[in-house]
C-alpha cells in the first residue's frame, strides 16, 4: 500500500475513532464548550480524511482523459475532501444556530462545488 494512502487511511481510522469518543463520552452538560469544539473538530477531521479517501477511489477507478499519477491524485483528493468537511462542518454549525433550511444547505455545498471547479485545471 502507498504511504499516502496509509497515512490518509490511519488519519480517517483515528479521526473517525475520535468522533465516537466525543459523540458517546463527552457531556454537553458538564463543558458545554469544549464539547462543542471538540465535536466540530472531530467530526471536520472524519470527514475530510474519510472524504478524501473515497475521492481518491473514484477517480482512480472511473475512467477519465486525465493521465494523473499519485501526487496528483492524492492532492486533489485532499483538497476536495477539505472542502468536503469544511461545507459539512458549516451545515453543521448552521443547524446549531437554527439557520438551516434546505436551499441553504444547497447553496453551501454549491459554493464549495464551484470554487473546486474553479481551481480544477
Amino acid at each position: 500500500m502507498n504511504t499516502l494512502v496509509f497515512g490518509i487511511s490511519l488519519a480517517a481510522l483515528l479521526s473517525t475513532t475520535s468522533l465516537l469518543i466525543v459523540l458517546f463520552r463527552v457531556s454537553p452538560l458538564l463543558a458545554p464548550t469544549q464539547a462543542v469544539f471538540a465535536f466540530f473538530l472531530s467530526i471536520f477531521m472524519s470527514v475530510t480524511t474519510v472524504g478524501t479517501l473515497l475521492f481518491m477511489a473514484l477517480w482512480k477507478y472511473v475512467p477519465q482523459h486525465h493521465t494523473w499519477d499519485t501526487g496528483k491524485l492524492t492532492s486533489i483528493s485532499l483538497r476536495q475532501g477539505i472542502f468536503f468537511g469544511s461545507a459539512t462542518t458549516i451545515l453543521l454549525l448552521f443547524h446549531l444556530l437554527g439557520l438551516l433550511t434546505w436551499w441553504i444547505g444547497v447553496m453551501i455545498y454549491g459554493v464549495f462545488v464551484l470554487v473546486e471547479m474553479a481551481l480544477e485545471h
